[in-house]
């Protein structure tokens, strides 16, 4: 019987994704230690919101092997993979709020998938997530339209945090949002994270929420990790994908002086 090991929120082992005969990475090698935040960055079409569905649950790897929590994604009758997905809460890159609910039902709406809780409860607690991200109680009752681009990633991120998850997935979460909203809603993050010890996982094209919010980052480059580590070993890395996301016009003025401070 194998060792049930669930020391690591999540466990990569020499993961493969082919479409066909298109090779998207191969032979991944990942550990997201328990209440790390880790950052997966990337080119378009990398492949990072494909290894976060792989880590979700939600869309087996072609070869290799994903855990979550001491338990084997996709094994053969693994009945555990709802049980696992309970214990991760998902923020979408545009929100994800199902649009013919108002914000209300879209954050009870994990709540009643469990069958177990009355309705009054729901209530309480669909209220205090609301309050959580930073929105008012009269939000509930809006539809998703009415909503403002914060507004909507702040509504999503209260149904992302119902069930109280162990491990966070934030897919672009600052994607959409104007440098103040962008701001304001790295903070949130920052905070929910520091105030709720969840492990996190964030892919991102936006380096300037990097320092604030990774303790490590991965880099996906040509079907494989360029790179893992810290900001500072990243902004080392010789690798040339690496080399061009973080050393680029945009990244001199988001690390500029780090960068300097590290040649100093």
């Amino acid at each position: 019987m194998t060792q049930v090991d669930d020391r690591a929120a999540v466990k990569l082992e020499r993961v493969s994704m082919r479409y066909g005969s298109m090779r998207v990475y191969e032979d991944v090698d990942l550990v997201i230690e328990r209440g790390e935040r880790l950052g997966l960055v990337g080119g378009s079409g990398s492949g990072k919101s494909t290894m976060m569905r792989q880590m979700i649950g939600l869309q087996a790897p072609t070869a290799g092997r994903v855990t979550v929590f001491g338990q084997t994604l996709y094994s053969p009758g693994a009945r555990h993979a709802q049980m696992l997905r309970d214990r991760c809460g998902v923020l979408f890159q545009a929100g994800g709020l199902f649009t013919d609910l108002n914000v209300y039902d879209n954050v009870a709406l994990p709540l009643r998938e469990l069958r177990v809780l009355d309705e009054d409860l729901i209530r309480e607690l669909v209220y205090l997530k609301l309050r959580l991200v930073g929105l008012a109680p009269e939000t509930a009752g809006l539809m998703p339209y009415e909503l403002s681009g914060g507004m909507t990633k702040r509504a999503g991120l209260a149904r992302a945090l119902a069930l109280e998850p162990e491990l966070l997935f934030l897919d672009e979460p600052t994607s959409g949002l104007d440098p103040i909203g962008s701001e304001n809603f790295v903070r949130l993050i920052g905070r929910l994270h520091s105030e709720l010890e969840f492990t996190m996982v964030l892919v991102t094209h936006d380096l300037l929420s990097l320092p604030a919010l990774c303790d490590r980052i991965a880099v996906l480059a040509d079907g494989r990790l360029a790179a893992v580590g810290t900001l500072d070993e990243i902004l080392a890395s010789q690798h040339p994908t690496v080399q061009k996301l973080f050393h680029g016009a945009r990244a001199q003025q988001i690390f500029g002086a780090r960068m300097e401070a590290g040649h100093a």
